[in-house]
């Protein structure tokens, strides 16, 4: 058995849903987990964060729930208004990460995150991904390089073409995999014990 975790790393629900993933992953160091970019903001939700005029609202209800913290230079770029979130470019990113460390996939996720949640950089840009690399002790080189190959792209559409076919609709999603057999845990949130209980009798 496995957990995928299917989320969006320009989703403000996965972010307050790190600290649940940690806990739960820390709990269950036998478990592998799968990352899975589910790609919220694609196509024609690419615009402008001004035109989402809820994301500051739902960002203070994530942070009362969960805990999770929103810095002031992710504030500023809610305020500018002009920024773009791209999925396709964070499942890119994502897909970096996990090509250089897979084992780390799931901290790694967190971090790119905390990346744009607290430090308020671009998950479109090479440069956030030099930094989290080396933050993380990798290969900072390796990791600029597999963001910029025509791979990445490959595995950003397949990631979102998996996380299709396990009926994912929403994010944050944390299921059990156990061959044919698939078991939600969590979906938008829950705290690890919740996880734990679903996990028991699963």
């Amino acid at each position: 058995m496995k957990l995928v975790y299917v989320f969006d790393a320009y989703c403000g629900w996965s972010h307050g849903f790190t600290a649940t993933l940690r806990e739960v992953t820390s709990r269950h160091p036998d478990l592998p987990v799968e990352v899975v970019s589910g790609g919220l903001f694609t196509g024609s939700r690419r615009v402008p964060i001004r035109e989402f005029g809820y994301v500051q609202g739902a960002n203070a209800k994530i942070a009362e729930l969960t805990g999770a913290a929103f810095g002031q230079a992710y504030e500023d770029v809610i305020a500018d208004g002009s920024f773009v979130m791209d999925s396709e470019a964070a499942a890119r990113g994502v897909a970096a990460v996990r090509q250089v460390a897979p084992d780390r996939a799931a901290e790694l996720a967190g971090a790119l995150q905390h990346a744009f949640y607290v430090d308020g950089l671009s998950l479109s840009e090479a440069a956030t991904y030099r930094t989290v690399a080396q933050a993380a002790g990798l290969d900072a080189d390796a990791v600029v390089a597999a963001f910029e190959a025509p791979d990445a792209q490959t595995e950003a559409d397949e990631d979102f073409r998996r996380a299709a076919r396990l009926g994912v609709t929403g994010f944050p999603t944390l299921l059990a995999v156990d061959g044919d057999s698939v078991t939600p845990l969590a979906h938008g949130h829950a705290t690890a014990d919740q996880v734990d209980e679903r996990l028991a009798a699963h």
